[in-house]
């Protein structure tokens, strides 16, 4: 193949996190002259970032290798590779398992792309299975979310070491970046438009203890906010234990820290949290919600909890239900315990049978989906500030986002009202809100 000529196609599995790093590859691809294309068939070589934390995220790898394979058997595709978090967790398995892809990379040999490329144009194998740590943190990004938002991955890995989570040992100790770079790459999402930076990591609020010696998210959104004028600062995947007085008055004092903070509990019984490993337990739960609350009574609070975790009693369960009702948190994910291997979870007894971890994810859902219809009733009347993300021509609206929705887990706003070029994505208009429709809102121009 000729590497001016060749396209390369890119499907990027799991979370926001993998994510920036498939835009770092492409980044890196079209430095070296490939072409990217967005279409399937008309690759010459598909590249699958692929994600490997529970069994559902596998099994969308394995069936995303498998339909990429069957491209390469009966259509134009050459060559197919397969890297990321499935390859980290199993390394050498993958290649013995998937004879179909040319390549093989670990997370820690991401940075080799262009060289595996190479060498499937070539007619090579190419397999590298480096450890996380060895990969290099940033670098320059093909930005593949909607023009309104971009995330902006603040450090690699995890130390917490909950005993149900693969985590650590797919993407090593916890490394913050350097603040100084940080900055650098929010100031290039600033150029390209950008209106809202979601900052994410394994664990936001340990950025800068390993470099500074203590925690400094409080201080890096500072820095971002002084040195870019990016309207919308959104942060993800906080800790209880670890929610700062400083970060709490960034959200009170910082008017472009937008008002939400994603903080996932798991739990709030004490012996299941000890279980799993999560520190601070309860206490630190309730305290960082009433002090978050305290600071800016308007925050909106996701979180996310797992059910039918090994030894999960009734009574415990019926405490994760009860703290739920009470609490009435604005979002909240509700997750089956996956048993994964090799994590300490894995072997611990007595195991919930699938289906009554079916049915406690069941119950929590009702409970939690007549909270947040209740929470979006409230709001009718009330006008908000909305980011318009685009139009749909079948509902002849736009879709738009306040505060309190992150981007791709939250609900929508639908804007009706509006001619198609009223609006352009990432433009903010303000609108009442009139109704609400399941976990989603309508509003109309105010």
């Amino acid at each position: 193949m000729n590497t001016s000529k060749t396209k390369i196609g890119f499907v990027s599995l799991g979370c926001c996190k993998n994510l920036t790093d498939t835009e770092v590859m492409l980044a890196e691809l079209r430095e070296a002259g490939y072409e990217i294309t967005g279409e399937e068939t008309e690759a010459d070589i598909i590249i699958i970032n692929t994600c490997g934390f529970i069994e559902e995220s596998k099994t969308e790898a394995i069936d995303n290798i498998l339909d990429i394979a069957w491209l390469k058997q009966n259509a134009s595709l050459k060559g197919l590779i397969v890297c990321g978090c499935l390859v980290q967790r199993y390394g050498s398995e993958i290649a013995e398992q998937f004879p179909e892809a040319d390549a093989i990379l670990s997370v820690g040999s991401m940075h080799e792309i262009t060289e595996a490329v190479r060498a499937v144009e070539a007619g090579e194998k190419y397999i590298s299975l480096k450890a996380p740590e060895e990969a290099e943190m940033g670098g320059d990004r093909i930005v593949t979310t909607p023009s309104d938002y971009a995330y902006l991955k603040i450090a690699e890995g995890c130390d917490n070491r909950c005993t149900y989570c693969a985590i650590p040992f797919i993407r090593g100790p916890f490394r913050s970046r350097p603040m100084e770079e940080l900055v650098a790459e929010a100031k290039d999402m600033e150029a390209l438009g950008i209106k809202e930076l979601v900052l994410v990591a394994q664990d936001t609020t340990r950025y800068g203890k390993d470099l500074y010696g203590e925690y400094m998210l409080d201080e890096l959104i500072r820095r971002i906010t002084a040195e870019t004028s990016i309207p919308w600062i959104r942060v993800l995947y906080c800790y209880p234990d670890k929610i700062t007085d400083g970060l709490c008055r960034e959200f009170r004092e910082n008017d472009r820290l937008v008002k939400y903070i994603d903080m996932p509990i798991q739990h709030i019984n004490d012996t299941v949290l000890r279980r799993m490993n999560r520190s601070g337990g309860k206490a630190a739960i309730l305290d960082s919600l009433r002090r978050l609350k305290e600071a800016c009574p308007e925050i909106t609070v996701r979180s996310t909890v797992i059910v039918g975790f090994p030894g999960e009693t009734e009574e415990q369960f019926d405490e994760l239900l009860g703290f739920l009702k009470e609490a009435k948190l604005d979002r909240l994910g509700v997750f089956e315990y996956s048993r994964e291997e090799g994590t300490p979870a894995a072997d611990m007894k007595p195991q919930v049978s699938k289906a009554k971890k079916a049915e406690r994810c069941r119950l929590i859902m009702e409970q939690q989906n007549a909270i947040m219809e209740a929470l979006g009733e409230k709001r009718i009347g009330h006008t908000e500030k909305l980011l318009v993300e685009d139009y749909d021509p079948v509902s002849e609206a736009y879709y738009c986002r306040s505060q309190a929705e992150a981007p791709e887990v939250d609900g929508k706003i639908y804007l009706v009202g509006a001619r198609r070029d009223d609006y352009a994505p990432g433009d903010f208009v303000r609108a009442v809100i009139e109704s609400a429709i399941d976990c989603d809102l309508v509003a109309k121009k105010n």
